[in-house]
């Protein structure tokens, strides 16, 4: 399989929109439609701030979506990238759709002059973590949220 990484186009919409249910299923969570919309909306706007990279096929199908945002932090000059959102098809996982799509925001990383990318990941997401655990290093942190 052929994979090349690229920024998402108008047409891809419908098809970033089922990758992105299927994101939201997994995690068993929803959000309001209009969120969709300004999230779509956001990834298509250059100035928006939230940045967006797809995986495709020799075919164009979209095989895993990526979302990220650059923000200023207070222990370093540099900025910080987060990967705040990471899927792929159910077929194409296994098959380095996800390393690519992480290897891409770490060049659009180091393009932009961050010095770190981080990103969350629920304990449950076994086969996921066992990707992570190549490519990045686990912190000990715990996140709290309210």
């Amino acid at each position: 399989m052929s994979i090349t990484i690229r920024q998402f186009e108008d047409s891809d919409k419908a098809a970033w929109l089922e990758l992105w249910q299927g994101y939201l299923t997994y995690y068993k969570t929803t959000i309001p439609d209009a969120v969709t919309e300004e999230t779509w909306a956001r990834l298509r706007d250059a100035d928006s701030g939230i940045y967006g990279l797809c995986a495709v096929d020799e075919d164009e199908a979209l095989l895993g979506l990526v979302h990220f945002l650059y923000h200023p932090v207070t222990w370093s000059k540099l900025p910080r990238c987060y990967l705040e959102d990471l899927f792929t098809t159910h077929q194409a996982r296994g098959r380095g759709v996800g390393r690519a799509l992480i290897e891409a925001v770490y060049n659009a990383a180091d393009a932009h002059g961050t010095d770190q990318v981080y990103w969350l990941t629920q304990d449950f997401n076994k086969a996921a973590r066992s990707l992570y655990d190549k490519v990045a290093n686990k912190t000990p942190f715990i996140k709290y949220a309210r």
